[in-house]
């Protein structure tokens, strides 16, 4: 695949096709539960069969290998319905912002878990990044954006824990990087089923399509679960820490001003300066790193993606 020799280029196109997710789950006008469960549901056709292409060049993956992608799958189920409430508590491009802090949380948890001390520079921007969340609470100033920005606050820290067990896990069974789309439609599939689960304590789900709210579905799934999904998976493992950083919160970025022009969304001026440090902080905390690219073999490392889906 060309895209294979060009990690940068998918790296850029990944986040173009994810900075939309949270403006297109605003503009679907749905619970939480619901989006969760139809942007998983609506891309699982597709995935399956680029999962069936693989398995028939290369053979089934082992089973301990899905069991992993299944596993993630339920982080991944936690990690959209928290952030679905918190787009609709502080909106979306706040929202995604404060999904960013999973690279914090990433780093302390494989510390905690696996042993990987962190970068001193992870524990340096640690009070700076929680100085910008203290701001996008709005507790400081007037006007501050969002139906309760604290509570947005609190669904978007829960989002990130979530998204970091996702990648930890994600990471586990995802060792063949010629395979893309099985690891992803496997907890893909699992999403659906827990998230269908979480929809009676998180809202309640509407199971009966309606329109336009399902068309906006079917564009999220198409462009952020399969396209997104599938162009990080690939770049990721294939770019220095540096780079992946840089270039990937143009996701977060961009969804503040793809929000403000769709969605008329305007964040205080507190508000916007925090999301500057918190994502400010994110760069300072990943450029310490420092990543070999491996070679496509069944052995190498897994994706870890640094974004918010």
């Amino acid at each position: 695949m060309a895209l294979r020799d060009r990690p940068t280029l998918a790296a850029a196109a990944g986040a173009a096709c994810i900075a939309s997710s949270a403006t297109l789950v605003r503009l679907a006008d749905t619970q939480p539960a619901t989006a969760a469960v139809f942007r998983c549901l609506y891309a699982l056709p597709l995935l399956g069969l680029l999962m069936w292409r693989e398995n028939s060049r290369y053979g089934r993956r082992p089973a301990r290998a899905r069991l992993l992608a299944g596993a993630a799958g339920m982080f991944f189920a936690l990690d959209l319905v928290f952030w679905h409430h918190a787009i609709a508590a502080v909106g979306a491009g706040i929202a995604t912002v404060l999904g960013n802090l999973q690279i914090v949380v990433v780093g302390f948890a494989a510390w905690w878990l696996l042993g990987e001390r962190p970068d001193r520079r992870l524990l340096a921007m640690v009070p700076v990044v929680l100085v910008g969340v203290v701001l996008i609470c709005g507790v400081v100033g007037d006007g501050a954006y969002g139906a309760d920005p604290a509570l947005g606050v609190v669904f978007g820290v829960l989002t990130s824990l979530a998204y970091a067990g996702f990648l930890l896990v994600l990471r586990a069974g995802s060792r063949d990087l010629r395979r893309v789309a099985g690891p992803l439609f496997d907890a893909t599939a699992v999403a659906v089923v827990v998230s269908l689960a979480l929809g009676p304590v998180s809202g309640g789900i509407d199971v009966i399509p309606s329109w336009p709210s399902h068309g906006w579905l079917v564009v999220l799934a198409l462009t952020s679960q399969v396209a997104g999904w599938l162009l990080i998976s690939i770049s990721l493992p294939r770019l220095p820490a540096t780079v992946t950083s840089l270039v990937l919160l143009l996701q977060p970025g961009a969804s503040v001003v793809l929000s403000g022009v769709v969605l008329g969304e305007r964040p205080s001026a507190y508000q916007l300066a925090g999301c500057g440090i918190v994502l400010a902080g994110v760069v300072a905390a990943t450029s310490g790193r420092r990543t070999t690219r491996p070679s496509p073999s069944v052995d190498a490392p897994a994706v870890s993606a640094t974004i918010q889906a």
